[in-house]
C-alpha cells in the first residue's frame, strides 16, 4: 500500500509519526543533560527516568482499555496529547528533585495515551496490508534525524535551559496534527462481516512481551546516560546529536527494507538475530568507550537494536492479538518493554552508574539482550 493510495491517509500518518518522532530527537538524546545541568546526581537522574518509564506501565494499559471500549482511538489521543502539554508547560519553572518527578510523572501519563494508540490506527488504516506499516514509521525517524541533529548546536550555543520550551512546542505540533487522523473503519466493517475472537496464543505472548521488556531493559544506559557518557569523553553537543542522529539514519534504512523482510522471511530467527546484535553493541560500548569506528558501529547497529526489533515485535503482536484486542495488545507491548522493561533498564543503569561505573552499567545492558535472545527463542516452539 503506497502513501498515495486513494482513500488511505498515509500522509497524514507519516507526518503525524514525523512530529511525534522529531520530539523524541528533542527529549531522548538531551534531556539528561537538561537534568544534569540543574545539578542532579547519576543516581537521581536514573531514578527521574525509571519513573518516567515505568509510568508506561500504567499509561498504555490504561488508555488502551479505554480505547478498546469507546471505539474512539483519535479521540484518545487528542485527549492524552493536549493534556500532555498542558501539564509539561510547568516544567521549566520546576528545579526540585520531587516536584519536577511528580510533574514528570502527571504529563507523561496522559502522553502514554498516544504512541501505542497511534500505532494500532495506523494498523487499522492498513488492514491487510500491515506488512505496510515499515514505509510509514519511517518517516518518525526521519523526523527524530532532523530534530536531534539541529538541537545538539542549539543547545552549544544557548545552554540547556532551552531544551523544555523546544519540548513543549514539539508537543504543541503533535496535538494539532491529531485532529487532522481519522479514526480508521472497524475491522469487521472493512471485511463485511463480523471480526471473531480468536484464542489468545498465551505462551506466544508472555515470551514475546518477556523477551521485549528485557530488550528495552538492555537500552536502560543508553537512553540515560549515552549523551553524558559522550560528553564525558570530549564530544560536543553537536557531535553528540550527530551520533544519535546517525544511529537513526541506519533505523529509517532498515525500515525501507523491512516490508520486504516481513513479507519473505521467518519472524522469530530475524528477532533473535536482533537480541544478539545488540548484545554485541553495549559490549563494545563497554569494553572500547574511546574509539570513534567503535561509536559509529555502535550507532549502525541501532538500526537492528531498536528498527529491526521494533517492526518484527509490532507485525508478532499484531498476528498475536488479532483486530479485536489490537489496542490492548500495542498497549501491553508498549507498558512491559518500554515500560517495565524500560524502567528496570533504567533504575538499574543509574544505580551502576553511580557505584561501579560505566562499564558495569554497558556489560549488565549486554547481558540483559542476550537473555532475551534465548526467551524469544521459545516463540517459535
Amino acid at each position: 500500500m503506497l502513501l498515495s493510495d486513494a482513500g488511505f491517509p498515509g500522509v497524514r500518518l507519516s507526518a503525524f509519526y514525523f512530529l511525534f518522532f522529531a520530539g523524541v530527537g528533542i527529549f531522548a538524546p538531551y534531556w539528561t543533560l537538561y537534568l544534569e545541568s540543574l545539578g542532579l546526581d547519576a543516581a537521581t537522574i536514573g531514578t527521574l527516568m525509571a519513573l518516567l518509564m515505568a509510568t508506561r506501565i500504567v499509561g498504555p494499559n490504561l488508555w488502551g482499555w479505554v480505547a478498546d471500549h469507546l471505539g474512539r482511538r483519535m479521540g484518545v489521543i487528542r485527549s492524552g496529547a493536549c493534556v500532555a502539554m498542558l501539564l509539561f508547560a510547568g516544567v521549566p519553572g520546576v528545579r526540585e528533585p520531587l516536584p519536577l518527578a511528580l510533574l514528570l510523572v502527571a504529563y507523561y501519563l496522559f502522553w502514554t495515551a498516544v504512541l501505542p494508540q497511534f500505532e494500532a490506527v495506523t494498523l487499522g488504516h492498513l488492514g491487510q496490508h500491515a506488512s505496510g506499516y515499515s514505509r510509514i514509521r519511517l518517516w518518525g525517524s526521519v523526523g527524530f534525524v532532523i530534530s536531534s541533529a539541529a538541537v545538539g548546536p542549539l543547545l552549544d550555543a544557548s545552554g540547556a535551559g532551552i531544551l523544555p520550551w523546544l519540548v513543549l512546542i514539539s508537543m504543541g505540533t503533535v496535538a494539532a496534527m491529531s485532529f487532522a487522523v481519522t479514526e480508521p473503519l472497524p475491522a469487521a466493517r472493512v471485511r463485511g462481516g463480523s471480526a471473531p475472537r480468536s484464542p489468545l496464543p498465551l505462551r506466544a505472548v508472555v515470551l514475546l512481551l518477556l523477551a521485549c521488556a528485557l530488550m528495552q531493559a538492555s537500552h536502560g544506559p543508553y537512553y540515560v546516560f549515552f549523551s553524558i557518557y559522550l560528553q564525558g569523553l570530549g564530544y560536543s553537543g553537536a557531535q553528540i546529536g550527530a551520533l544519535w542522529a546517525l544511529g537513526v539514519v541506519a533505523e529509517v534504512g532498515l525500515f525501507a527494507l523491512m516490508p520486504r523482510l516481513l513479507a519473505s522471511a521467518p519472524h522469530v530467527p530475524i528477532f533473535v538475530l536482533c537480541f544478539a546484535l545488540t548484545a554485541l553493541r553495549w559490549l563494545m560500548l563497554g569494553l572500547l568507550p574511546a574509539s570513534v569506528p567503535v561509536l559509529v558501529l555502535v550507532q549502525l547497529l541501532h538500526a537492528v537494536s531498536f528498527g529491526a526489533f521494533h517492526a518484527l515485535a509490532i507485525a508478532l503482536v499484531h498476528r498475536l492479538f488479532g483486530d479485536a484486542r489490537q489496542g490492548r495488545g500495542q498497549a501491553l507491548y508498549s507498558s512491559l518493554s518500554f515500560g517495565a522493561g524500560g524502567a528496570a533498564g533504567s533504575a538499574a543503569a543509574g544505580l551502576l552508574w553511580a557505584g561501579a561505573g560505566a562499564q558495569a552499567s554497558w556489560l549488565a545492558a549486554a547481558a540483559a539482550a542476550a537473555l532475551g535472545g534465548v526467551v524469544a527463542l521459545g516463540i517459535r516452539r
